[in-house]
């Protein structure tokens, strides 16, 4: 189980892409959602996601995401360099 050179590369155009189903594009449209804005989350926006995952993996996902995020906000104000091994 992974992501594939193939999904890494479409995942500008996920939403149309048959390399992605429907949990995966909606798992990457809440992480989009979060990344863009989540002050200005829309009601309903967790229902796609309510379909797929349970409410304490949903929570669990949002964490996850906001981790990242934090992350890579974090380096970039520091202007540092990720260690790649």
């Amino acid at each position: 189980m992974g992501v594939t050179d193939e999904q890494i590369q479409a995942l500008t155009f996920y939403r149309h892409s048959k390399l992605f189903n429907d949990k995966e594009k909606a798992v990457l449209l809440h992480a989009e959602r979060m990344t863009r804005g989540a002050a200005a989350m829309r009601e309903g926006s967790l229902e796609e996601l309510a379909k797929h995952f349970t409410p304490e993996q949903i929570v669990e996902l949002t964490l996850m995401v906001c981790a990242a995020n934090f992350t890579n906000r974090f380096n970039d104000a520091l202007q540092a360099e990720p260690d790649l091994g």
